[in-house]
Formats: structure tokens, sequence, C-alpha cells
């Protein structure tokens, strides 16, 4: 999984490189603010791409002296930087723009610069679908925010090749930086998503509730050889999903027994959710509280109702599990 991510961050930089580059010679040439726009999209895109390498690199080791919990949040913290690389690219590029709303600016060979915007279209269209379909399967944020990054180059290309070609039919320049705002636009968009779910994970922000679902759905498939549980915690570190709860068990059930649910109920979580860390403490019922009142499995195991009365704590029958 860990050589599978790696690979498809090292497809993401091969191709920022080839893309940067075509795009900032093009777009010199032409004297295009657009096209430079996207050439500077894409050199942030590298930029994000070699940063979600490293990040991808630096999540996978395992735990160590100084990280007790791992690695994992190397990736959120790259997805918050590649958020605020996209946030400065877009700032440059109204900087530029700006000043063409006010004066005509020549546009050299726009059908050159339309044919540079397809090629790049379709790369990150492809590149972008690889980095979304292994972030899925790795649930790496990481790679999830540079996916999201050549997604949104590959929608900025294709508006940047339709507003060359309406240059080229209409002769209207201005077209030129309007569609630069535009580019601008929908970076500004991609970058708060990016942060809102990269923060989220750096503040410990709850698993969403579709997975806190499953993660009931598998406790309530052991209901019958536990009390209760309560104190369910989770939070998010990269690709690694941490669980903790307290199990209730009955109080004269023998510790080997009690371990062997636990580690029953982790492997099922494993199963489910990919990623996810399991720490359960369990704690004896209060026999004289409210647990006698929703549990019956001293009737089950003893075939007697002393679990109803507070003797129960003494019940003779606990040592024949």
């Amino acid at each position: 999984m860990q050589k599978a991510k790696l690979r498809a961050a090292r497809l993401s930089i091969i191709a920022g490189a080839v893309l940067t580059a075509g795009k900032l010679a093009v777009g010199l040439a032409m004297n295009s603010i657009s096209v430079v726009s996207e050439a500077v999209h894409s050199g942030l895109d590298l930029l994000a791409a070699i940063i979600a390498c490293a990040a991808v690199w630096i999540a996978g080791r395992p735990a160590d002296e100084m990280h007790h919990y791992g690695h994992g949040k190397f990736e959120n913290l790259a997805a918050i930087i590649e958020a605020l690389l996209i946030i400065g690219a877009g700032v440059l590029i109204i900087l530029q723009a700006l000043p063409r709303l006010r004066g005509e600016s020549e546009i050299h060979s726009p059908g050159l610069g339309a044919a540079v915007m397809g090629v790049s279209a379709a790369v990150n269209l492809a590149v972008s679908a690889i980095l979304m379909r292994t972030a899925k399967k790795t649930d790496s944020p990481a790679l999830a925010a540079d996916a999201w990054h050549l997604r949104t180059d590959v929608y900025t290309s294709a508006g940047v090749f339709a507003g060359l070609l309406a240059i080229r039919l209409t002769g209207l320049t201005i077209l030129d930086p309007l569609i630069a705002l535009g580019v601008t636009l929908l970076i500004f968009k991609a970058a708060v998503d990016l942060l809102r779910e990269s923060v989220g994970s750096m503040l410990d922000v709850r698993l969403p509730e579709a997975e806190e679902k499953i993660i009931r759905e598998v406790l309530t498939g052991y209901a019958g050889e536990f009390v209760g549980f309560h104190n369910l915690r989770t939070r998010r570190a990269g690709a690694e999903r941490h669980v903790d709860l307290h199990l209730v068990v009955p109080r004269g059930r023998p510790i080997s027994l009690v371990h062997d649910l636990c580690e029953r109920i982790e492997k099922s979580l494993e199963k489910e959710l990919a990623g996810v860390q399991v720490l359960i403490h369990p704690e004896p019922c209060r026999p004289a509280g409210e647990d006698c009142q929703v549990c019956s499995l001293c009737i089950k195991w003893h075939g007697t109702n002393d679990h109803f009365r507070p003797s129960c704590v003494q019940c003779p029958g606990r040592n024949k599990e």
C-alpha cells in the first residue's frame, strides 16, 4: 500500500514538471497572462506534489520515541501547506491580471496556447484520476489534496483553452485577464475545501457519522457478551483512524475472557475500517447501579436472577464461566 502511494506521488511530480515548463515557455512567448497564470498554477501543483510525496514517505514510518501515535498527521500538515500554496498562487495571478484590465495587450499565437492547454487538461485528468483512486484506496489526505490540485488544473486549463479560442475568433484580448481571474476563483475554492478538511483532522475532529455508525454496528454484533459501552471517541491522523471506548463487562468475568472479547472486537473493526487503531478500556459492571436494569448476561450464564440483586457481586456461579 505504501509503495502504491509513493508511485502515484512520483507520477504527479513528473507530470507537474513537464507541464509547468511547457506552459511557462508558451505563455511567455505568447505574452498571455492567462497561460502564464496556468504555468504558475502548475508550478504550485508541482511543489505540492513534492510535498505530498515527502509527507507520504514520512507518514509511512512506524511510531518512534518522539511520535508515539505514528506520523499520520504529516499528511494532514502537507495538505494544509498545499492549500496555502494554492492561495498564494491565486493572489499572484490577481496582481498580474488586474493591470491588464485597464488596457489592451497583444496576444501572440492563441492557437498554440490553446493546444498546450488542451494537452495539459488531458494529462492532468489522467494523472488526477490515478491519484484519486490511490487516495481512496489508501485513505491518504496528502494524495487526495494533490489529486484535487490537478483536477482543478483540468478545469482551469479547459477554461483557458476556451478563452484563447474566443480571443482568436473575436480579437477581444481583454478576455485574457478575465479568464485569469476566473481561474483564480476556482483556485481559491479548492484551497478553502482543502483547508477545511485538513485543519479538522489536525484539530482531532471526530470521524464522519457514517464511519461511527459502522463502529456502533460492529459493537452491536457483540452485544450478547458485554453489558454496554460508553465514552466512544474517534479522530483521524492522516490515513489512520483512532477509536477508543469504555466497555462495561460482567464484574465476575475472568480477565482472560475480557481480553479475548476486546481482541475480537478490534479485529472486526479492522476489517470494516482501513487503518483503524482501537483502544478499549474494559470496566466492571455496577450491580447496585443501573447496569442491572439493562443486563441479562448473568441470567443466561447462571440460570438465576441473582444478577438483579446486590449480592450478585458474590455470585457463586461466576467461576463456572
